[in-house]
């Protein structure tokens, strides 16, 4: 097999990050239908290895992959993995100064592969970057989808399927942090229904498709101007819902972008809805839409609202070593101590059980980090910073498939058992050592707050922490129920609704990603596969991780 065989590195990608959760698998076609598959493009070789592990052989046995043709040729395994896979190579006109930039030929197979009911994906950004917000993509789609429908004009029953995926990364460049990747309602396409498709497609009606592909895409990831107001947003959804990880990471997600959108004051895309929808209308678009009256109360609020969280509160929190979650309730001194002592022996334990296990880890850990050093000088935070996960990721799957080939060979020569499955355990009992390490960590975390609360903060400078808090989370609630059509009720309603709501407002898209009931929460939390953890912002790290590596 292949080092770099697409299975092997979905493998690889499940052990970085700590949930991927994917939702409306039932949303796409099955084989023999034509599909387009586009997506936002935040980090780079990584989306594509997420699309092509979140698509179900069940439903697609074959997901065509395109790619910058800048990729191809080159000696690395990177450029070893898309060549291996059948991508196809696109060439950019950034790329080519020259001006050569034709991609007739490439164009042709798309069509080709599309006429005969196969499924291709495209990244219509045309680039990955480290920006908070989607860039407005190009009309590569549109136009694949228009010549598709021109070639088979004749065929009243073909239909071609254009998926758009929303893929959002709680932290894309840090090691067990989680992914939701979120497949939306197909745009149904067929020669009898959109007969302004057919070539020649005017240019209007291209940007038309093309500005409502990016309303869906938006639609299900976090969207903000600039990096400051991810974070407003993040921090104004825990006091919003503070449900931790009982709430379903899309839901999770859905209520961080509807923050993000109202304090970066994004809008926009929304009438072109009814031309590509069945049903809807653009006055059905724009209902939710601030009435003229309350525009200039709320965007005071919002300011208002923004400059707190950001300098009054989250700063606050993060100079105290504590987190939104631990400040919520006062615990009386009695209280903190006997959670001290329970931490302290779960923590010591996990430790001592966590640590023969992960010394193999250590090459790992020091071959990527050094790694990562080195690529983090190659350029300016936005355009590194998106490509950072799949250095960790190819790094990390060649230094640890040395390692476990080691200690196979080991164990072989010591103990005489077949070194397949040597290596079958000890990958087993890295794994495992790695979710203890998870456990262990989280507790050391937990400990520290707690030991900061009793022993460090003063009571008058905690209790100014919490009413502070107090008085953001009435203007949250107005801000997310007056504004953003969030429920009024979100312990209630998150924990509660199982399927998407018929009633308009906020949606609660049916999927995995939650832990409810105190049973599954104890299962979750022992679980081998991932660990339960207190909130979707958490990494394997000491501390909480609130900042981001740039505001471009």
């Amino acid at each position: 097999m292949s080092l770099m065989n697409p299975a092997l590195l979905s493998l690889v990608l499940k052990v970085f990050y700590g949930s991927i959760v994917v939702e409306n698998e039932h949303y796409i076609p099955r084989d023999g239908t034509a599909c387009i598959v586009c997506s936002n493009h935040p980090n780079s070789l990584t989306d594509a290895i997420l699309l092509i592990s979140a698509v179900p052989s069940k439903k697609r046995n074959f997901l065509r992959m395109t790619a910058k043709d800048t990729q191809f040729g080159r000696r690395t395994l990177i450029s070893w993995f898309i060549e291996s896979v059948g991508t196809l190579p696109i060439k950019r006109r950034k790329d080519h100064l020259e001006g050569v930039a034709d991609n007739t030929e490439v164009m042709a197979s798309l069509v080709q592969a599309l006429s005969e009911g196969d499924a291709v994906c495209l990244f219509p950004e045309g680039m990955s970057r480290y920006y908070p917000t989607v860039a407005p993509l190009k009309t590569g789609v549109a136009r694949l989808a228009s010549d598709v429908l021109s070639k088979r004009r004749d065929d009243p029953t073909f239909e071609v399927d254009i998926l758009t995926c929303s893929i959002t990364y709680m932290h894309r460049e840090h090691f067990r942090s989680d992914v939701l990747v979120s497949f939306n309602p197909p745009t149904r396409l067929r020669p009898g229904t959109h007969p302004s498709l057919l070539s020649p497609a005017s240019p209007s009606t291209v940007r038309s498709l093309t500005s409502y592909l990016r309303t869906q895409i938006v639609a299900g990831t976090i969207d903000a101007p600039s990096w400051g107001a991810v974070r407003t947003a993040k921090t104004a959804a825990r006091i919003y819902s503070p449900l931790g990880t009982q709430m379903r990471l899309g839901d999770w997600v859905r209520v961080v972008g509807a923050f993000a959108e109202y304090f970066g004051g994004s809008r926009g895309g929304l009438a072109s809805v009814g031309e590509w929808v069945e049903g809807s209308t653009v006055a059905e678009a724009s209902a939710s839409l601030a009435p003229e009256g309350e525009k200039e109360r709320m965007e005071s609020l919002a300011l208002e609202l923004k400059l707190t969280c950001r300098q009054d509160y989250q700063d606050t929190l993060n100079e105290l070593g504590l987190t939104d979650a631990r400040i919520r309730y006062a615990l009386s001194y009695p209280g903190l101590v006997l959670r001290i002592g329970i931490r302290l022996a779960w923590a010591v334990f996990l430790t001592h059980l966590a640590l023969p296990g992960i010394i193999p880890w250590g090459p790992i850990f020091a071959t990527t980090a050094f790694a990562t050093s080195r690529f983090k000088q190659t350029g300016p935070v936005w355009d590194v910073f998106d490509e950072i996960a799949q250095v960790k990721l190819v790094y990390g799957l060649v230094s640890g498939t040395m390692v476990v080939a080691a200690i196979g060979l080991g164990v072989r020569i010591m103990l005489g058992v077949s070194i397949v499955w040597a290596m079958v355990g000890a990958a087993a009992w890295m794994w495992m050592s790695l979710r203890w390490y998870e456990d262990a960590t989280a507790a050391w975390r937990a400990l520290l707050e707690l030991l900061r609360l009793a022993l460090v903060i003063e009571r008058p400078v905690l209790e100014r922490v919490r009413a502070t808090r107090r008085d953001l989370q009435g203007q949250v609630h107005a801000v997310a129920v007056e504004r953003l059509g969030l429920p009024a009720e979100p312990e209630r309603w998150f924990l509660e609704t199982e399927t998407e709501s018929e009633g308009g407002g906020f949606r609660s898209r049916e999927g995995k990603g939650r832990a409810a009931g105190v049973w599954q929460l104890g299962v979750k939390y022992f679980s081998p596969r991932r660990r339960r953890k207190r909130d979707w912002n958490e990494t394997l790290r000491w501390y909480d991780v609130t900042e981001f590596p740039g505001d471009r």
